[in-house]
C-alpha cells in the first residue's frame, strides 16, 4: 500500500516537472512579437505647401533623393498649394503621425499666424521639426526691357504713373509678400498694386512674359535667370551681397534700414510621429546636407545651407512667430481667416 502510494506520487511529481518545463519554455515560442519592419518600408510622400518652381519645390527635389538613397525607400515630392500654403500645412497636421507624410515647409509657416485670424495648424503643437535645410534672400528684379538699373532709378519711375506698376510675388505669408508691402510703405508706392501668384515659379514667369514690371521673390528661382541676363537684379535682402552676384546691391547698402528677409526652409513630420523615426530622418538629412557636393549644388541654386537640428530649427519658430506679427501688424497688412 505505501509502495503504491509512493509510485502514485511519484508520477504526479513527474507530471508537474514535465507541466513546468513546458509553461517555462511557451514565452520562447507564443510571447516574441512579430519584427516591425524597419522605417521606410514604404513610399514616403514629402508635401510642398506651395505650387511647382518656387524654392520649397526646388528645396524638396533636392533633398528627396537624398533621403531615398539614404534610407532606401521612394521620397515622393508632392505640391499642394493654396491658402498662402494653409492647405498643404493643414493637410500634413491632420496625417497621421507615422512618418509616412513629411512637410516640406518655408518662412510661410512661421508668418502666416500673424496674418490670419484662425489658422488649420498651431505652428508649436501640430507639428515635429525635423531639420531646417536652407536659406535665400530675397531679390528685386525687373526686365531689361524696363529700361533701370538700380532700386532708385525703379522707384522714381514708378512714382510718375504708380498705376501702371505691379509687383509680383508668391503666395500671402511669405517674406517675399511682406518684402513687396515694406518695399511700397518705404518709398510711398501705395496704389502699386501686389500681384499674388501661387508660388515662387509662378511668380518670376509673370514677370518673364511682362505681365507685371517687377518681381519680388526668392533668389534660389530667379538666380539663374539674373546670372544669364534675362532679368536684372537690383537688390537683395540679405545683410551682405550673394557670393556670385557681386554686382547686386543689399537693401541695407541702399539705405533701407533694417530690410533683412531670407525664406527658409525646413522639414517637419506632423506632431506625434515616433521619436524614433523623427531621429532617423534627421540624421539622413543633416548628414546628407553636409556633405560638400550638396552644400555645392544648392549654393549654386541661391540656397545657403543651414543643416540646423529639429530643435535648432524650433528656437526658430519660437522666435519668428512673434517677430512677424509684430512686423505685420506695424505694416498694417491684414487678411481675411483661412479655413
Amino acid at each position: 500500500m505505501t509502495a503504491r502510494h509512493d509510485r502514485t506520487r511519484l508520477s504526479r511529481r513527474r507530471l508537474l516537472t514535465v507541466a513546468s518545463a513546458a509553461v517555462a519554455a511557451a514565452p520562447f515560442v507564443i510571447q516574441v512579437p512579430a519584427a516591425r519592419a524597419a522605417y521606410p518600408d514604404k513610399p514616403v510622400r514629402v508635401i510642398v505647401a506651395n505650387s511647382a518652381g518656387g524654392p520649397s519645390d526646388i528645396m524638396a527635389r533636392t533633398v528627396a533623393p537624398l533621403l531615398q538613397e539614404a534610407l532606401g525607400a521612394s521620397f515622393v515630392v508632392e505640391n499642394i498649394g493654396g491658402g498662402g500654403g494653409n492647405i498643404g500645412m493643414g493637410r500634413v497636421a491632420r496625417s497621421d503621425p507615422d512618418g509616412y507624410t513629411l512637410l516640406l515647409s518655408t518662412s510661410g509657416y512661421v508668418v502666416n499666424p500673424g496674418l490670419y485670424a484662425t489658422l488649420p495648424y498651431d505652428p508649436i503643437k501640430d507639428f515635429a521639426p525635423i531639420a531646417e535645410l536652407g536659406v535665400s534672400p530675397n531679390v528685386i528684379a525687373v526686365l531689361p526691357s524696363l529700361g533701370v538699373k538700380s532700386v532708385k532709378e525703379l522707384v522714381a519711375l514708378a512714382a510718375k504713373d504708380q498705376s501702371k506698376f505691379n509687383i509680383a510675388t508668391p503666395p500671402v505669408g511669405t517674406t517675399p509678400q511682406l518684402a513687396a508691402e515694406l518695399f511700397k510703405v518705404g518709398n510711398k508706392l501705395k496704389d502699386v498694386a501686389v500681384i499674388i501668384h501661387t508660388g515662387g515659379g509662378q511668380a518670376l514667369q509673370a514677370l518673364l512674359s511682362n505681365s507685371v514690371q517687377i518681381n519680388i521673390g526668392v533668389l534660389a528661382p530667379a538666380h539663374p535667370q539674373i546670372k544669364g541676363g534675362t532679368v536684372v537684379g537690383l537688390a537683395v535682402t540679405s545683410d551682405k551681397r550673394w557670393h556670385d552676384l557681386p554686382d547686386v546691391p543689399t537693401m541695407l547698402e541702399l539705405g533701407y534700414k533694417d530690410f533683412v528677409s531670407e525664406t527658409y526652409t525646413a522639414l517637419l513630420a506632423p506632431a506625434k510621429t515616433p521619436p524614433e523615426i523623427v531621429a532617423t530622418l534627421e540624421k539622413a538629412t543633416l548628414t546628407a546636407l553636409n556633405k560638400p557636393d550638396v552644400r555645392a549644388k544648392l549654393l549654386a541654386t541661391g540656397f545657403t545651407v543651414t543643416a540646423k537640428t529639429g530643435k535648432g530649427h524650433m528656437e526658430r519658430i519660437e522666435k519668428e512667430v512673434p517677430m512677424f506679427k509684430k512686423i505685420i501688424q506695424d505694416a498694417g497688412i491684414k487678411l481675411p481667416s483661412a479655413k
